[in-house]
């Protein structure tokens, strides 16, 4: 079983800043599986980076507890999916940049 150093995780994201935003959703009392469409959606170029952003961590808190209980591949998917956020978090703070300046 690989173990999964936390700690060094968190300091490879110190630089990234992730700042919730109030959504107007209702709140969903349960957590529901996400279909196949779903997923496959986070890869549209469609989508704004924010929502690419919001589908990947939705998929990293599915990750979570498979790893913890010592899972190889929810331990590697949920590495590709830290590194595929952080490039999504660069590219949505260069959006609200350029809108900034707009």
């Amino acid at each position: 079983m690989e173990a999964v150093d936390i700690q060094a995780m968190e300091s490879k994201l110190s630089d990234v800043t992730v700042t919730a935003i109030p959504m107007n959703q209702k709140p969903q009392s349960s957590v529901t599986p996400t279909p196949p469409a779903a997923k496959d959606a986070n890869k549209d170029p469609n989508l704004s980076k924010y929502a690419q952003l919001l589908g990947v961590i939705e998929e990293l808190g599915r990750e979570v507890r498979p790893t913890y209980a010592g899972s190889r591949s929810s331990a590697e998917r949920l590495k590709r999916g830290i590194v595929h956020a952080r490039i999504l978090v660069r590219e949505c703070l260069i959006e609200t940049e350029r809108s900034a300046r707009q």
